[in-house]
């Protein structure tokens, strides 16, 4: 069970706290769960220690179910400021376990927490995914300071299709 600095109002909160994340790092991509604080992980966290990916979406802002075409757009806006900013970048999908609801998503590097949540807030997000060797935090957009939930994780290699 994750450690709860600070539970948002927001009515998707839940989801985010049990969502998974798809990430084509290289040909065989990989899964990362979300797991216990302290979980050795089943792969090792493919930027070393010290390095953090954060996963970010433009998709369905403030919760609400948006047209596939405008989450498209704005998807597409969201990589034009990543590329802009010289980030280093992979194609990601954050989905419910069951596979029900997913997201396309960005996994960048070298972003700062701050920097995640205000380009998450920017594309009118709740929160975003922190993803470093130490652990797996859902950092919320709308409170740099204190909405923070942090646990560890799994991963696994997962073929791209």
């Amino acid at each position: 069970m994750p450690a709860v600095v600070h539970f948002p109002k927001s009515a998707q909160w839940p989801h985010y706290l049990g969502a998974v994340v798809d990430i084509a790092l290289t040909v065989r991509g990989v899964h990362v769960v979300p797991g216990c604080q302290g979980d050795v992980p089943s792969l090792p966290h493919p930027l070393g220690s010290g390095r953090t990916i954060h996963i970010v979406t433009a998709f369905n802002p403030g919760g609400r179910e948006a047209g596939g075409r405008d989450n498209l757009r704005v998807q597409k806006e969201l990589l034009r400021i990543v590329a802009r900013r010289g980030l280093r970048s992979w194609p990601a999908v954050g989905r419910d376990p069951a596979g029900a609801h997913a997201e396309i998503s960005v996994a960048v590097a070298g972003l700062s927490d701050t920097q995640a949540r205000s380009l998450g807030r920017r594309f009118g997000q709740d929160a975003v995914f922190a993803w470093s060797s130490a652990s797996w935090r859902l950092l919320a957009c709308e409170d740099a300071v204190h909405d923070v939930v942090v646990g560890g994780w799994h991963a696994s290699d997962r073929v791209r299709r």
